[in-house]
């Protein structure tokens, strides 16, 4: 169990999630980006922090229409960085600031994708101890990934996901509740006009008014992320993409770590069991994505410090 305690000032799941993402310092990170072709000759961008030539590569998988900006990959990334580790962000597709050119975007069983470009970074980093993170949505195919895979995932040395929603259908409807319609107006701002510009590209993809007019993620991923991914329906793509339904497969070391007042998935809803290679750490506090440091001005750095502490039990080469 976590000892996890926010700052007093901080009072409850959404000022916990809220302020770490937007009034935290955090310290600038100078990324090195390559842009991979991938197997469909659609491409994603990654942004490389270099390290000492043989030291661990931590890799990490955003949460939904996050990038290598995102306050907590920023936050990891400097930390790596001081630990003179290797670093990588891996954009999901449409999230680097141009648009993929395929007719598909990313989603929360996105397991496909994650194994390709993890076992690219394996070949390409051999000399490497391989640790992979995931936060949010990223976090969830992350999961998604270890526990479909099981020994063949074993490369990598350990796993960490992050306020993951490992029940999409409950933190779909939460989503959808009370102040928590806010999150997910801020997800729609910006998936709607990359849904216009991809409808650009193909005109018969979805349906515009359709996509214009949902109000929530249901609505949403009923006319765009389900169809897209080889879902038939919102209700088919969160039961199956949903991460509790593998834990009790995964066999890589993993820590998954979810507040208990995270607005995004209510704590009543988290697994309570997982295969004996997982720790399941659930404080009471933290917000989604939040675990700000005690003290004023509070930090950020409190995730990545628990993250990599983790990490570093399996770094033995």
């Amino acid at each position: 169990m976590s000892h996890y305690v926010s700052p007093r000032w901080l009072t409850n799941g959404h000022t916990q999630t809220i302020v770490p993402a937007k009034l935290l310092d955090i310290p600038a990170v100078r990324f090195r980006r390559e842009r991979w072709t991938c197997p469909d000759n659609d491409f994603i961008d990654l942004d490389f922090v270099d390290g000492a030539e043989s030291a661990p590569l931590v890799v990490l998988f955003h949460g939904l229409e996050g990038s290598s900006e995102s306050h907590y990959a920023r936050a990891l990334m400097f930390s790596v960085r001081q630990r003179g580790w290797a670093g990588v962000v891996v954009h999901f597709r449409g999230c680097s600031g141009e648009l993929n050119h395929g007719p598909r975007f990313y989603h929360s069983g996105d397991s496909a994708e994650i194994d390709w470009v993890l076992r690219r970074l394996h070949q390409l980093q051999l000399n490497r101890s391989l640790f992979v993170c995931g936060v949010s949505l990223g976090g969830n195919a992350l999961l998604r990934w270890l526990g479909e895979h099981q020994r063949q995932a074993e490369f990598v040395r350990a796993a960490c996901s992050v306020s993951a929603p490992l029940d999409l259908v409950q933190g779909g409807a939460a989503l959808g509740r009370g102040f928590n319609k806010v999150y997910t107006s801020v997800f729609l701002r910006t998936l709607k006009p990359k849904c216009l510009k991809k409808l650009v590209q193909f005109p018969d993809l979805f349906d515009r008014q359709r996509m214009l007019a949902s109000k929530n993620l249901y609505e949403f991923d009923n006319v765009v992320t389900a169809p897209l991914h080889g879902y038939t329906s919102t209700e088919d793509y969160w039961h199956r993409a949903s991460a509790k339904h593998v834990m009790g497969d995964i066999t890589v070391p993993t820590l998954v770590l979810n507040a208990q007042n995270d607005p995004f998935l209510p704590g009543r809803f988290l697994p309570a069991s997982a295969s004996p290679s997982v720790i399941l750490e659930y404080p009471q506090q933290g917000g989604h994505v939040g675990f700000a440091s005690q003290g004023w001005p509070a930090t950020n750095m409190w995730l990545p410090k628990r993250i990599l502490q983790f990490f570093d039990r399996f770094n033995v080469r």
